[in-house]
């Protein structure tokens, strides 16, 4: 029998209603209590997450999604500091801003409010199950969590520690919904619910998000893929150019914001190619290289079109010796995803043309693309990284999850 996801909805609807009114001490007290819970649980959890694992290498799934999946004593306790983390944090609810005077006396400001009900759909990761339902407990929303099947015994499982929180307290265990069944029939049914279901987040391969996209009934923030380019500048420092790729290529190249694509300023190709290769051989990292560079590297080959539009998530990487700065600029804007983008330089006026130049949802300057992280980036855990510039651009914490209403506060005056 398929799950109801129509009444789930309007129940989250209404348990919607309640979270919104809980305080922050209320809000931050049941998230300490789910992270106490999922850890008091790592064995139960660890057990469950043992058969997700089994069943996606009969599956034959890959590396990197093994990688995403696979839940140690380590990564349970990696969630409950991020949920501790969320706790930390401001709570954007109630905050009113820009309250300003009108001549005629009233004041007007903005106050931020939760969206109401979120819907994840996400894949192999099931320390989003945690983490995403904290976000939102946390700004005040209700959450309907459907993940991929890759990850059900484990996404259950955590499931389990946030509802038994919320129970005890006595707080509506519908503001977290996990969806138990993984059919698809059930994300289209999920996707058309737009009386009660505010907004469609999905996490995931390329594939699901276009999926998501062209079914939802739904407004969906978008990440179709991180193709993250490193432009190595002539001014660049060689040893940070060096280490920075391989942060960014290598420490794990499964995650959205680890580097796709490498371009070389010409003028230090000669200098810098075979120093790369050095770098990226004991990762043995696979290299699609131009015309120009593949000499430089062993086993290289050539770099297709293709190439420079993909998101291999594995030890692999493009490589493209361009002549200067305008043409570096010109290949991220073909073929940006618009997630994250990197310059390594040591030319002031350089960089700030870069930063100026790209809009990509988040531009680095002598950094590793590793840091496009909603941790990293100061906002705690993030729901997800957008490449729609709409609503919201970028990892999406706290305040994402919000938007804002008006508050005029008058004494009586009336419009003439």
């Amino acid at each position: 029998m398929m799950f109801d996801i129509a009444k789930s909805a309007v129940l989250a609807k209404q348990a919607a209603l309640t979270v919104a009114q809980l305080t922050s001490l209320e809000k931050n007290d049941l998230l300490l209590k789910m992270a106490d819970a999922i850890v008091a649980s790592s064995a139960t959890i660890i057990v469950e997450n043992a058969k997700d694992i089994k069943a996606g290498r009969a599956k034959g799934l890959s590396s990197a999604m093994l990688d995403r999946l696979l839940l140690t004593e380590q990564a349970i306790n990696d969630i409950a500091d991020a949920i501790r983390e969320i706790v930390r944090l401001d709570d954007p609810i109630g905050h009113i801003s820009n309250m300003t005077l009108r001549p005629n006396g009233i004041q007007v400001g903005k106050m931020r409010i939760p969206l109401g009900v979120i819907a994840m759909i996400y894949e192999a990761r099931p320390n989003v199950t945690a983490e995403s339902a904290a976000l939102c407990l946390k700004s005040g929303n209700a959450v309907i969590l459907r993940g991929g099947s890759e990850a059900i015994h484990s996404n259950i499982a955590l499931a389990k520690c946030l509802h038994q929180v919320l129970e005890q307290a006595n707080i509506d265990k519908n503001c977290i919904t996990v969806i138990p069944d993984t059919s698809r029939d059930v994300i289209e049914l999920l996707l058309k619910q737009r009386e009660t279901i505010d907004l469609v987040i999905p996490r995931g391969g390329e594939g699901l998000i276009r999926y998501v996209t062209e079914h939802s009934q739904i407004p969906v923030i978008q990440h179709f893929k991180g193709v993250c380019h490193l432009y190595i500048d002539k001014y660049a420092d060689v040893e940070k150019a060096l280490n920075i790729l391989v942060n960014g290529k290598t420490q794990r190249p499964s995650a959205c914001n680890a580097l796709e694509t490498v371009l070389v300023h010409g003028d230090i190709a000669d200098e810098l190619l075979p120093k790369m290769a050095a770098a990226l051989l004991p990762a043995q990292v696979k290299v699609h290289a131009c015309s120009e560079s593949i000499s430089s590297f062993a086993n290289a080959e050539i770099a297709t079109e293709a190439d420079f539009q993909a998101e291999y998530l594995a030890q692999e990487i493009a490589v493209k010796v361009v002549a200067n700065f305008a043409q570096a600029i010109e290949h991220i804007q073909a073929y940006s995803s618009d997630h994250t983008e990197v310059i390594v330089t040591q030319d002031t006026s350089r960089s700030q043309r870069f930063v100026r130049s790209i809009n990509s949802s988040v531009v680095m300057v002598n950094a590793s693309s590793r840091f496009s992280d909603g941790g990293q980036l100061g906002l705690g855990s993030e729901i997800g990284i957008s490449t729609s510039k709409l609503h919201a651009y970028g990892p999406m914490g706290l305040t994402a999850l919000t938007t804002e209403k008006f508050v005029v506060l008058g004494d009586g005056q009336i419009r003439d």
